[in-house]
C-alpha cells in the first residue's frame, strides 16, 4: 500500500501487462485476476464492500485498459467509484472535471476523511489560492484534482497540468457536452483541447442522462478513439412514478406529504415561489425550508445541512439543488412544474429512493400546464431580431464604441439592464446565452466574487476588541496572521480557509465577522455570485451578428421536441411510465413496473357507472368526511373525465363546496 493518497504500489503492474500481452493467454489471465483483486482489495480498504455492483467493476476494468469509456449510470448508480477505484491503483492524478462545485466539496471530503489526499479548484477561489493548489498537485502527491470546466482553460492551469503526472481524465455530467443534450455548456467543449496536453491519457465520461443522439455526440466531442460504451439499466424498480391531474396543487401537495412519511423534495420553476410553499408547508406544521440559486453560500449550506441532517423534512427548491447532494434516504420527489425536458425530470425524480426503499416521484398536472410549458419556447429562443437588439443595447450599456471591446470583462446587473431598456430578465438571459454560444460574448453566472474585508479600526485601537468573546479574538487574530493590507483597503479573505484555521465551523466565522461590522469594527462584504460579461471579439454592428442554424434553429427544434416529449409524458394514460421513461433512452424492456398509476389503474381497472350512480355514491362518501379531489379519484375506479363531470355538476349545483382544496356536502 502508498502511504501518500493511497496509491497501490502495484499500479506499476501496469505497463507490464501491456507488455506480456502477446506472448501467453495464461499472462493474460493471471494479469486479469490481479488486477480484479488490487481493485477490489482498494473497494474494501476505502469503502468497506466486498464487490463492485451494476456495470462499476466493467467501467473499471476498461479504464484500467487504458482505454476511452463512456458510462450510462442512473443517479444513486455509484459512478464516483467508477473512476476512484482506477485512479487509486495507478500512479499519478486523476483529473475530475464537474460543473457542480457542492459535489466538488463533499467528494473531496470524503475522500480526505478516508486519508486519500483530494484538492478542489472552482470560481470562489482566488488566484493565489489556485496556484497554491495546482503546486500541491505537482510536488504534493495527490490523487484527485477535482475542477470546474471554466477553470480548466486558463493559461495557468494549462501550464501547471503540464508538469502533472496525469494518470485519468473524468467527465462528470458528461451530456453537458452535446449541443443535442439538454443542458449543453459551452464550456464543456474545452475539455477536448486537454487531451492534446495529455497525449495518452484516458478519459471516463460519466452521465445519469442520455438520449443515443447524445452517446453518440458525447464520444465524438471528446475525441473518443474508438466507441466504447457500458449501459446501466436505468430501471429503478423501488420508485413509483405518479403523474396526479389536480387543478389546487398546494392541497393536492399537502394531501401526498401526510400520507408519504419521510424526507422530501419539491421542485418549482422560479425563486419566489420556493419561498411561498415552504411558508405553506410551515404553517400546516410541515417543517420545510427553500432554496435557490439567488441565496448566499452560507443560506444555502446551512439549509442544506437541516434537511440532510432531518431538521426539515422538506426542501423547497429550483432546479439549482440536488446536483452532487448525497442523501440515499429521500422518500418523495414532488414536482410541482413541468420541468422542459424528460432528462431534467429523470435526473430530479431519481434523487428518490437512492437507498433502494419504496419511494415516489410525483408530478402535480393542471390544464394551464401545457400552455405554460409551450411558452418557455420564445422565452428560451427569443426572436433572432430581438437577440441582436440585446447586443445593440449591451453596447450602449457598458458606452462601448464600434471595434472596441476584445478583452474586456464588465460585472453585469441583469435587474439593472432590463430595468434601463425596459425589457424582461428571462428573455434577455436567454438571449446573452445565445450570443455566448455564438461566439460574440461571453456571458457567465458562474463567476463568484470573493468575500472583502476592511477592518476600520486603527492597530492601535485592537485593544478594544478586549472585550470580545475567544472566539471572536481567535478569529481576528487569524484574519491578522493570515492577510495584509487589511487597514489600507479591503482585501478577499475565504472563509472556509479561516475556519480550518481557527477550528470554527463556517456558520460560525460568517456570524462573527457579520456582527463585528455591525459594530463597526471592520467592514464586510460576503463573497456573492456576480454575473460577468467578457468580450470575446470587438464589438459589431448589429446587422453582422449571426445565428448559425446550429446555434440557433436546430437547438431550437430540439428543445421543442424535448418539451413536447415531456408534455406527452405526463399526457399518456396508456403506456407504463417506468416503460416509457426508458424507451426515451434507448432502452427496453419487456415488463411494466405494476406501481405507477397508469399500471395501478389498469390492474384495479375501470368500474362502469352510470352518471346517476356515481352522483350518489359521491354524495354518500362526502357525507361523512372531507376529501381532496385526488382522495375522491382514489376511491373509484372511473375515467377521470366521467368523476370529473360529476363533481363540476355537484359543485354548480351548490351540492358540495371546494374549501382549501377540500371537497364536502354543503351544509
Amino acid at each position: 500500500m502508498g502511504e501518500n493518497g493511497g496509491a497501490f504500489s502495484s499500479s506499476a503492474l501496469i505497463p507490464h501487462f501491456f507488455f506480456f500481452t502477446h506472448n501467453s493467454s495464461f499472462l493474460i489471465f493471471s494479469f486479469f485476476i490481479l488486477f480484479v483483486s488490487i481493485y477490489k482489495e482498494i473497494l474494501k480498504q476505502y469503502w468497506g464492500y466486498d464487490d463492485f455492483r451494476g456495470i462499476q467493476e466493467d467501467i473499471i476494468r476498461s479504464v484500467g485498459e487504458g482505454r476511452d469509456t463512456l458510462g450510462l449510470m442512473p443517479t444513486g448508480g455509484g459512478k464516483s467509484i467508477t473512476f476512484q477505484v482506477p485512479a487509486l491503483a495507478s500512479d499519478g492524478l486523476c483529473l475530475v472535471i464537474t460543473p457542480l462545485i457542492a459535489l466538488m466539496k463533499d467528494q473531496v471530503q470524503n475522500l480526505r476523511k478516508r486519508g486519500i489526499k483530494a484538492l478542489t479548484i472552482h470560481s470562489g477561489m482566488s488566484r493565489s489560492e489556485a496556484i497554491v493548489a495546482l503546486e500541491n498537485c505537482i510536488f504534493g502527491n495527490y490523487k484527485f484534482l477535482y475542477v470546474s470546466p471554466e477553470r480548466i482553460d486558463t493559461e495557468i492551469f494549462r501550464i501547471k497540468l503540464r508538469r502533472m503526472k496525469v494518470s485519468l481524465i473524468t467527465v462528470d455530467e458528461s451530456h453537458c457536452i452535446s449541443q443535442w443534450g439538454y443542458d449543453f455548456r459551452p464550456s464543456y467543449l474545452k475539455i477536448a483541447r486537454i487531451r492534446e496536453l495529455l497525449p495518452g491519457v484516458p478519459v471516463l465520461a460519466l452521465t445519469a442522462t442520455a438520449t443515443p443522439e447524445v452517446v453518440k455526440d458525447i464520444q465524438h466531442q471528446l475525441n473518443f478513439r474508438q466507441e466504447n460504451v457500458f449501459r446501466m439499466s436505468f430501471e429503478r424498480r423501488n420508485l413509483a412514478y405518479i403523474v396526479r391531474r389536480t387543478e389546487d396543487k398546494n392541497a393536492e401537495l399537502l394531501h401526498i406529504l401526510r400520507r408519504v412519511p419521510g424526507s422530501a423534495i419539491v421542485y418549482v420553476r422560479n425563486r419566489r415561489r420556493t419561498k411561498e410553499v415552504a411558508e405553506l408547508l410551515n404553517n400546516e406544521h410541515i417543517t420545510a425550508s427553500f432554496y435557490h440559486a439567488g441565496l448566499d453560500d452560507v443560506t444555502k449550506d446551512l439549509r442544506q445541512h437541516r434537511w440532510q441532517e432531518e431538521k426539515d423534512r422538506v426542501i423547497v427548491a429550483t432546479n439549482a439543488f440536488g446536483m452532487g447532494i448525497d442523501k440515499p434516504n429521500v422518500r418523495l420527489v414532488v414536482h410541482l412544474d413541468l420541468p422542459d425536458s424528460i432528462e431534467a425530470y429523470f435526473q430530479e425524480a431519481g434523487r428518490a429512493g437512492r437507498a433502494g426503499q419504496k419511494a415516489y416521484a410525483v408530478v402535480l398536472y393542471a390544464a394551464s400546464d401545457r400552455a405554460t410549458l409551450h411558452r418557455r419556447i420564445p422565452e428560451t429562443y427569443p426572436d433572432k431580431e430581438y437577440i441582436r437588439q440585446v447586443y445593440e443595447k449591451l453596447q450602449f450599456y457598458y458606452q462601448m464604441a464600434m471595434g472596441d471591446g476584445i478583452g474586456c470583462m464588465r460585472e453585469f446587473n441583469i435587474e439593472d439592464f432590463c430595468r434601463k431598456f425596459k425589457l424582461f430578465p428571462v428573455p434577455v438571459d436567454s438571449a446573452l446565452k445565445i450570443l455566448t454560444q455564438a461566439g460574440y460574448l461571453q456571458y457567465t453566472d458562474e463567476q463568484d466574487k470573493a468575500s472583502r474585508l476592511l477592518f476600520t479600526l486603527q492597530r492601535d485601537e485592537l485593544y478594544k476588541l478586549r472585550e470580545q468573546d475567544d472566539k471572536t479574538e481567535l478569529l481576528v487574530r487569524t484574519l491578522l496572521r493570515s492577510y495584509t493590507g487589511l487597514f489600507t483597503d479591503y482585501a478577499f479573505i475565504n472563509e472556509d480557509s479561516l475556519a480550518t484555521r481557527t477550528g470554527l465551523n463556517r456558520r460560525q466565522v460568517y456570524e462573527i465577522l457579520m456582527r463585528l461590522s455591525k459594530q463597526h469594527i471592520l467592514k464586510y462584504i460576503p463573497r456573492k455570485k456576480t454575473p460577468y460579461i467578457i468580450y470575446t471579439r470587438e464589438r459589431l454592428d448589429v446587422d453582422e451578428i449571426i445565428l448559425p442554424p446550429s446555434i440557433y434553429d436546430e437547438r431550437k427544434q430540439q428543445y421543442e421536441k424535448r418539451i413536447n416529449a415531456m408534455l406527452d409524458y405526463v399526457d399518456d394514460e396508456i403506456a407504463c411510465r417506468s416503460r416509457k421513461l426508458l424507451r426515451y433512452f434507448g432502452e427496453k424492456n419487456e415488463h411494466e413496473c405494476g406501481q405507477c398509476d397508469v399500471c395501478l389503474g389498469r390492474k384495479h381497472g375501470k368500474k362502469e357507472y352510470s352518471e346517476q350512480s356515481l352522483r350518489s355514491e359521491l354524495l354518500e362518501l362526502l357525507s361523512g368526511e372531507t376529501l381532496t379531489p385526488a382522495d375522491v379519484a382514489a376511491r373509484f375506479n372511473v375515467e377521470r373525465e366521467v368523476l370529473a363531470n360529476v363533481l363540476r355538476q355537484l359543485l354548480d349545483n351548490g351540492e358540495i363546496v371546494a374549501i382549501n382544496g377540500m371537497l364536502q356536502l354543503k351544509k
